[in-house]
């Protein structure tokens, strides 16, 4: 999943404004004790070549599960369908194709504002996944300097969401409109949650669908639905997700109690919905629920920040989905 890292200030790197204000004197101290040194530069291959490599080999797997999805011949798996029928891998291009926009454009939107604040931040490192499912862990994006206020944390952490929202919308209505909807005639497996957004759109496209039917989604539209999946993920309020960004950029201190009422809602979602919650709740606590904190917090965001972040409070909502997937 996408979580691109923020490094910490460097000892001595006070403003003038208070950087105490807004931070919980239980947890944050001035200077943190970090290590006080610059990073090494780092090499060209790491800068480019690395990430080029990557994304390279996400391509091929999320071909490669997108081939699979369609197949229609008998196969004992997805290494026995590469080697039987490799001539039909590119016709997983329209999964692949969807996918890697919805995350390119999610990750060059940090990129890109990256760039306008001036920290600088690597390329997107795309994680190759098991082709079984959807080819790929997604993304992430390394800050190779800290973010010094509020403005840039936010504008950072909500560029991707949103951008990758805007893609995964649109792909949505186009998967939605080759998909079928067809009788369920007794046949059960693995379904897909929906979230609001998915049914807004879909009683938009095939009206009001009878229980007794379901819709088949087209791959542009499982890889949209995806995208939504990830979106939500990411705007959850803790940590340094994109969603823990936006929360202390706007809420301060009280980003981390907005995280901790998070956590048992997650906990009781995977006791009695999907119990993948439950490894996302554990991996919250071990990476850290709370933001740490920035260089110069008291910076202030303006109406029109507070209005975007809402938005993503809005996107979060539709995107949502609290039983993401279930046997039925």
């Amino acid at each position: 999943m996408d979580d691109h890292k923020v490094p910490p200030g460097r000892i001595g790197d006070r403003p003038e404004e208070n950087p105490q204000e807004d931070l919980p004197s239980d947890t944050y101290e001035w200077p943190p004790e970090w290590e006080a040194h610059v990073p090494e530069a780092p090499s060209i291959f790491s800068i480019l070549y690395l990430p080029i490599l990557l994304f390279v080999v996400t391509v091929f797997t999320t071909l490669w599960a997108g081939a699979y999805q369609v197949n229609t011949h008998p196969v004992k798996g997805a290494w026995d369908f590469l080697i039987r029928y490799p001539e039909n891998l590119f016709q997983g291009w329209p999964f692949a194709a969807t996918l890697l926009g919805i995350l390119v454009t999610h990750e060059f939107g940090h990129f890109w504002l990256s760039r306008i604040h001036r920290v600088p931040a690597s390329l997107p490192m795309f994680i190759p996944g098991p082709p079984q499912f959807i080819g790929t862990f997604g993304a992430i994006i390394r800050m190779r300097s800290p973010i010094m206020n509020r403005r840039a944390l936010f504008d950072i952490g909500v560029a991707g969401p949103i951008a990758g929202f805007v893609v995964a919308v649109v792909a949505l209505i186009i998967g939605l409109s080759l998909s079928t909807v067809v009788p369920k005639l007794g046949l059960y497996g693995l379904q897909l949650g929906e979230p609001l957004l998915l049914q807004f759109f879909a009683w938009l496209v095939f009206g009001p669908i009878p229980e007794t039917y379901d819709i088949v989604l087209h791959p542009v539209g499982f890889a949209a639905w995806f995208g939504l999946f990830v979106t939500a993920l990411n705007l959850l309020p803790v940590g340094q997700l994109d969603g823990g960004h936006v929360a202390f950029a706007l809420f301060g201190r009280r980003q981390r109690t907005l995280a901790y009422a998070v956590l048992p809602i997650l906990v009781v979602l995977g006791i009695w919905g999907w119990p993948g919650w439950l490894l996302w709740a554990g991996l919250t606590v071990l990476v850290g629920i709370a933001h740490p904190p920035v260089i110069d917090p008291s910076a202030e965001l303006g109406r029109g920040r507070v209005w975007v972040g809402w938005l993503a409070i809005a996107i979060f909502v539709l995107s949502f989905s609290p039983v993401p997937f279930y046997f039925g």
